[in-house]
């Protein structure tokens, strides 16, 4: 397919090693970096900014356009005006500095589920968003964004009490790596896994389907054995009951969350289960790695690469520690598709105290995608737990008609609610919809499980204003 590099052994092996070079200079950059403190983590933030926006400036038509009448000078960060989503999908040609990245050309590549984590145009990879604050997005990474993604996910590591005890399994176990997730499209948890996995000199990580019933799933983990476990904080709590019930063997040393919001009761739920450190990263589809959690628990914004500007509705600044509308992202990393503060639509307080763990990274506190897990109840009677982001995937994968939401009102009964242009589109998206729903239900033993309509458009959360995608609203 044109735009897309297939890879062989010979080459899988060479690009490996080099973006693993890549990374352990980027780890070694952030070492240096933080070592120098809150000065020198803004110092390193400052100078990544001013190149982003020379960059942008010079090869992005979309952001030549948009800071045509600002100043020729080198400009502060809030100077520049905010971008939305819905403004750099319309404008997808013009907003990469790479002439080539057109959104026919990706649609292309996307089209082949084959191509998940392959080479787009010999350089980057591409994946989408799930669409949960209403509208679906499609996001280009180039090579050095993804070594600092990779990185930071190092460098914290490395940084926690378990480093030493995840060392030993690797030598001793051979450091089996275990994704579950939605691994049937284009997006960001398996694009980047899979070309992480690229080049591997043992073949160590395997993913698994959110898709699969739980007996299944745990079969299928019980006989991998994973050192390393990482999923959705819905999906670890569920794969948590298993291991109490004495159905899931595995004993990883380290698990990562991710995707979705981490309570704190969840935090200790899955580490108590596994006797294993949980380390939380927050990001999105914009930028992989926003924050990592510390020992404390506290959430750390990657400072150095990546600018946080909590806002009202208005877009006007919010003082520390209270909660905003919404937060501005500007990615440091990534220069292909340059994200220049960006409405990313998730709450984000950044606190103004200093953590116990010493770290001079701030602190803030996230409040990202909170689907809840539905309990349905099976013909026999037994109770069958669902993660929302397996619902969800089946929902994106039947219809392209975005909002969407899934409400449970009955052990039994779930209404659907979905957004359309016009009526014959949304009837015949609910269709198809259904059809997919009951299919994957009836995979789960719960054939039984009604899925009906609802005339009502989905609504979002009064709260944070963000769109919650699956609710259990039983009393």
């Amino acid at each position: 397919m044109r735009g897309m590099v297939r890879r062989t052994p010979g080459r899988d092996f060479l690009q490996g090693s080099l973006d693993w070079m890549n990374v352990a200079s980027r780890a070694g950059e952030l070492w240096w970096t933080r070592s120098a403190g809150r000065q020198g983590i803004a110092n390193a933030a400052d100078r990544r900014l001013a190149n982003l926006v020379r960059v942008a400036r010079a090869r992005s038509p979309f952001y030549e356009r948009a800071w045509r009448s600002l100043p020729k000078r080198p400009l502060a960060l809030h100077e520049l005006p905010v971008v939305t989503k819905g403004a750099l999908m319309a404008s997808f040609d013009d907003w990469a500095t790479d002439r080539r990245v057109t959104h026919d050309a990706v649609l292309r590549f996307l089209a082949d589920r084959d191509n998940i984590g392959e080479d787009f145009l010999d350089a980057y990879v591409v994946w989408r968003s799930s669409g949960s604050t209403g509208e679906p997005g499609i996001y280009v990474q180039d090579r050095d964004a993804l070594a600092t993604y990779d990185a930071l996910l190092a460098v914290q590591l490395q940084s926690l009490p378990i480093a030493t005890r995840y060392a030993w399994s690797v030598v001793a176990e051979g450091g089996r790596a275990a994704l579950v997730a939605a691994t049937g499209d284009h997006f960001a948890s398996i694009a980047s896994w899979r070309r992480s996995c690229h080049g591997l000199p043992w073949p160590s990580a395997q993913a698994f389907s959110i898709m699969d019933p739980m007996p299944v799933l745990v079969d299928k983990l019980n006989a991998f054995a994973p050192s390393f476990l990482a999923s959705y904080p819905t999906t670890l709590a569920l794969l948590a009951a298993e291991k109490r019930a004495g159905k899931l063997a595995i004993a990883p040393s380290c698990i990562w969350s991710g995707g979705e919001y981490l309570s704190d009761t969840a935090h200790s739920s899955i580490e108590s289960a596994f006797d294993a450190v949980v380390v939380n990263e927050y990001g999105a589809s914009e930028c992989m790695s926003i924050a990592f959690s510390c020992p404390h628990r506290s959430l750390h914004a990657n400072a150095d690469w990546v600018l946080l500007e909590p806002v009202d509705r208005d877009y006007r600044p919010v003082p520390a520690g209270e909660r905003p509308h919404t937060v501005l992202l500007t990615n440091l990393a990534n220069v292909v598709q340059p994200i220049v503060r960006y409405d990313l639509g998730d709450s984000v307080t950044v606190s103004d105290r200093r953590c116990r763990c010493g770290n001079a990274l701030p602190l803030i506190i996230a409040e990202g995608r909170c689907d809840d897990v539905l309990a349905l109840r099976a013909r026999d009677g037994s109770v069958v737990r669902v993660a929302p982001l397996a619902l969800t995937t089946v929902i994106e994968d039947a219809t392209t008609c975005h909002p969407f939401q899934l409400v449970q009102t009955a052990p039994d009964r779930l209404v659907l609610r979905l957004a359309a242009p016009d009526r014959l589109s949304r009837d015949e998206a609910l269709r198809a919809a259904r059809r997919a729903l009951d299919d994957y239900l009836a995979r789960q033993s719960l054939d039984n499980v009604r899925v009906v309509d609802d005339d009502h458009a989905p609504v979002a959360d009064a709260t944070t204003g963000k769109l919650r995608e699956v609710i259990c609203a039983l009393s």
